[in-house]
């Protein structure tokens, strides 16, 4: 009896280690396949998913996954395409009418040096507003498919973001002015070093204040603190938070602005997260506050 209990007993403890065993290359199957996964999915590669274990549903499992990344890629590529088609059309657009808008201006001055009525004022009044309009979404839509097809080429260097903000805010001085708007202004006395590309930052602050110039009822504060966060906010009673929300999409305006061709925030936004930024609107008690951060230098 004692020797057949020990056979089961024998035979119990081999099926545990075989299980033990087989559990233990799923799981090492499973961790390979999810490691490949998250490798794929960032990487631009035509290497599929392949793994170790010679288990069948494994590999069942590993070639279903690779059927799908086959499809992604696919659809990744034809979205690159017409990305890229996009924007050489967009640029071809944006520069193909400033020869046309810049003639109409031009005959526009010509026009109002010519004996007219105070109807053919008016008329010309409206047409050279309209122009104008059209003239900057022209320019601004130029610059923004320069902006995203630039992608990540920008010139890093680390740079005084004080310097470059105290220089923007000194630009606006007289647009801010014609506002009524003076601005509060609160920085560290040490300089806040971020590597950044110092154009892009620039435009990022002017797009900004010029935001600020559109909506402010009047007031504008601006604040950069010692961990490198950069707010700006003004009182905007003609704003709501849906509004607000959509501040950042490309082309989208409010009555409330001035000649606005819906790009800034939207370029402001790309040429942020061009430099690994981050950047946020909030809207409360009719305050709106435009957040910017940047990663720290040692990061």
């Amino acid at each position: 009896m004692e020797v057949w209990l020990w056979v089961v007993i024998g035979m119990m403890a081999l099926i545990i280690v075989a299980l033990l065993i087989k559990i233990y290359i799923l799981q090492k199957a499973a961790k390979e396949i999810d490691n490949a996964f998250a490798d794929r999915l960032i990487t631009d590669t035509n290497t599929l998913i392949d793994i170790s274990s010679g288990d069948r549903a494994m590999r069942h499992l590993a070639g279903s996954i690779n059927k799908e990344l086959r499809k992604l890629r696919a659809e990744r590529h034809r979205f690159q395409q017409g990305d890229k088609e996009l924007k050489i059309a967009v640029t071809n657009i944006s520069h193909d009418l400033r020869t046309p808008l810049t003639a109409i201006c031009g005959y526009l001055d010509l026009l109002e040096q010519e004996e007219k009525s105070k109807n053919v004022e008016r008329y010309i009044g409206v047409i050279r507003n309209r122009s104008e309009v059209l003239m900057q979404l022209t320019e601004e839509l130029f610059r923004y498919s320069v902006i995203i097809s630039k992608g990540n080429n920008t010139i890093r260097e680390p740079i005084a973001i004080n310097g470059v903000l105290e220089e923007s805010i000194a630009a606006f001085y007289v647009a801010l002015n014609e506002r009524g708007i003076t601005p509060k202004i609160q920085m560290p006395e040490d300089n806040v070093i971020r590597t950044l590309d110092r154009s892009s930052l620039a435009r990022v602050f002017s797009n900004l204040l010029n935001n600020a110039i559109k909506y402010s009822d009047g007031d504008l504060e601006i604040t950069l603190s010692e961990t490198g966060e950069i707010t700006f906010t003004n009182t905007a009673s003609g704003l709501n938070e849906v509004q607000v929300g959509k501040l950042f999409d490309q082309f989208y305006t409010v009555e409330v602005a001035r000649k606005s061709t819906g790009l800034g925030l939207a370029i402001a936004r790309t040429l942020i997260e061009q430099m690994n930024g981050r950047i946020s609107a909030r809207y409360f008690e009719n305050k709106l506050s435009i957040c910017i951060s940047f990663p720290d230098i040692k990061v």
